[in-house]
């Protein structure tokens, strides 16, 4: 495998907070899944996030998600692999999933809003999504 080849395989499978964010404000179709246990949710998530704990994803479990829509896993950041552990099953299970680089610690490090509690929320136009690169 080539550099350009390995780049572009690496960019299939990984998304960063700020492309998140964006995708979201432009109403690009995807589902955002927080895979750590409901309490972290609660305090705090991705607006628009559905709360989807790995340990309860299962061939059953699954069978909510559209087929069609891709999917984005994310964690509380680099020191958890909830995210990975989620990407990891549902890509078995046959879905298309991405798993979002440092989870919601660079999240919040972008100053992206963050939801509480069970609030869903959404991204607005107006913020301001900057990841420097």
């Amino acid at each position: 495998m080539n550099a350009n080849e390995f780049f572009a395989l690496k960019l299939e499978h990984e998304t960063d907070c700020a492309d998140v964010a964006e995708d979201l404000m432009g109403g690009l179709g995807m589902i955002v899944i927080d895979a750590r246990k409901p309490e972290l949710y609660e305090r705090g998530h991705v607006p628009g996030a559905i709360n989807f704990p790995h340990r309860t994803m299962t061939a059953e479990s699954v069978q909510i998600l559209p087929r069609d829509t891709l999917l984005v896993t994310y964690c509380d950041g680099i020191g958890c692999n909830a995210s990975t552990k989620a990407a990891l099953k549902l890509s078995g299970f046959g879905f298309r999933v991405k798993e979002m680089l440092g989870g919601l610690d660079w999240w919040i490090r972008d100053g992206l809003p963050v939801a509480r509690g069970g609030e869903t929320g959404s991204l607005r136009p107006a913020s301001t999504i900057a990841c420097g690169c």
